[in-house]
């Protein structure tokens, strides 16, 4: 049985952990504009649904540094700050950019996410479906952004690439250190 390289396999769940706590401090800073700048509790109850998720994932993967020995990237404080000001920045300059900071920052992990699952083994079958199964939250993620008013229409498309460029800059670092 092919197995899974070491290395990769810390490499991606460094990142994945990195990611996931990434995404719920985007939530955090959105829900914080949410609750002080701009008064939407329908907007906040669907943030506060998909955050839910994202501490699922985080968690497992949390668990999955400890029992495996693996250090954590040394940028956490630095991801946890850009994504509080991510999310509130991107909420308090309306819903549309809110929602677009979440279906730019799923359309890179989804990318991502579907890359480590074509590269895991058999000998990583757990890891693999845990993947596969945030992978698919992700997605519906997503989704609820563009239902809830998420666009790539005029200066929207700037954002969304400055997002992804981000996005993936973070996931290259937080692979390595």
């Amino acid at each position: 049985m092919k197995k899974t390289n070491k290395k990769k396999l810390e490499e991606f769940i460094r990142v994945d952990h990195a990611g996931e706590r990434g995404a719920i401090k985007i939530y955090e800073g959105q829900l914080l504009a949410l609750k002080t700048v701009v008064k939407n509790d329908e907007l906040k109850n669907k943030i506060e649904e998909m955050q839910i998720h994202e501490k699922e994932h985080c968690d497992y993967f949390e668990k999955e540094i400890k029992k495996r020995n693996i250090e954590p990237t040394k940028f956490l404080p630095l991801w946890d700050l850009l994504g509080v000001g991510l999310g509130f920045g991107s909420t308090i300059a309306g819903k549309k950019a809110a929602m677009l900071c979440t279906a730019s920052v799923e359309e890179v992990i989804d990318e991502h996410y579907q890359n480590q699952i074509n590269q895991l083994e058999n000998d990583e079958k757990v890891l693999k479906s845990k993947i596969i199964k945030f992978r698919n939250d992700e997605l519906h993620h997503k989704d609820i952004a563009y239902e809830e008013g998420a666009t790539k229409d005029g200066l929207y498309s700037i954002m969304d690439k400055i997002i992804k460029i981000g996005s993936k800059i973070a996931i290259r670092i937080s692979e390595k250190v």
